[in-house]
């Protein structure tokens, strides 16, 4: 099965459950990891069983990251804050880096986010 990663920064949190929403039928067909909040919020709201990691700024952005390092991660889908400055930056951007290095598709807005998960759903029905 194919892992997507779900990452929202604090003022993207409602986007990325609409986005959800959204998708449900598509993406519970994949496994899902978060950061702990947003996994935690999408798993109240939706039951789609997300495996959390450690909250972003805790940790939890490097914990995905070393999933996609080790190719255990197909795509992300991370709704960035790009107006509020975040105290853990470094470890957001070596995450974009290593999405880069490893060849992950990586969404950091909604419009690429549908996109992402239109070309996931051709994969998946290929």
């Amino acid at each position: 099965m194919q892992t997507i990663a779900l990452i929202a920064h604090d003022k993207k949190k409602e986007e990325m459950l609409d986005f959800v929403s959204h998708h449900k039928d598509l993406l519970k067909h994949f496994h899902l990891i978060a950061t702990r909040t947003t996994g935690t919020l999408i798993n109240e709201n939706y039951q789609l069983d997300v495996e959390t990691m450690m909250s972003g700024p805790l940790g939890g952005d490097q914990q995905i990251g070393a999933r996609v390092a080790t190719e255990q991660v197909d795509y992300v889908i991370f709704l960035r804050d790009p107006l509020t400055s975040q105290p853990h930056e470094p470890d957001i951007n070596a995450l974009l880096r290593l999405c880069d290095v490893h060849n992950i598709p990586l969404a950091t807005n909604r419009k690429s986010a549908h996109i992402l998960l239109q070309y996931a759903d051709k994969k998946l029905n290929a």
